[in-house]
């Protein structure tokens, strides 16, 4: 389950028609370098079965609720989040859609 998220993240990462950033998934984890500097990972929590994401010095933990996957504190959508790192990475709007859950 929570690697058919991480393939569908990393489709829609390579979708975006950008050289600034190469991305990387290996062993339950989704990797996006950024040309000058900057990672973001999600990985899989297999144990607790969660996604965390870190970005920007920070982290965000996700569970999978009622098919969506939710940050556990503040309940915001992974991609919602996601959209807004890469948005302020690169300057202009990213949009993810919903991965599948």
């Amino acid at each position: 389950m929570v690697s058919v998220v991480l393939r569908d993240l990393s489709n829609q990462v390579d979708a975006i028609d950008s050289d600034d950033f190469d991305s990387r998934t290996s062993d339950g984890v989704f990797q996006i370098d950024f040309e000058g500097g900057g990672t973001f990972v999600l990985s899989q929590q297999v144990p607790v079965r969660e996604l965390w994401l870190s970005a920007f010095a920070r982290a965000w933990h996700f569970r999978g609720v009622d098919g969506a996957w939710r940050e556990r504190d503040t309940g915001e959508a992974l991609e919602t989040v996601l959209g807004g790192l890469f948005s302020k990475r690169m300057g202009r709007t990213i949009s993810f859609r919903a991965p599948q859950a």
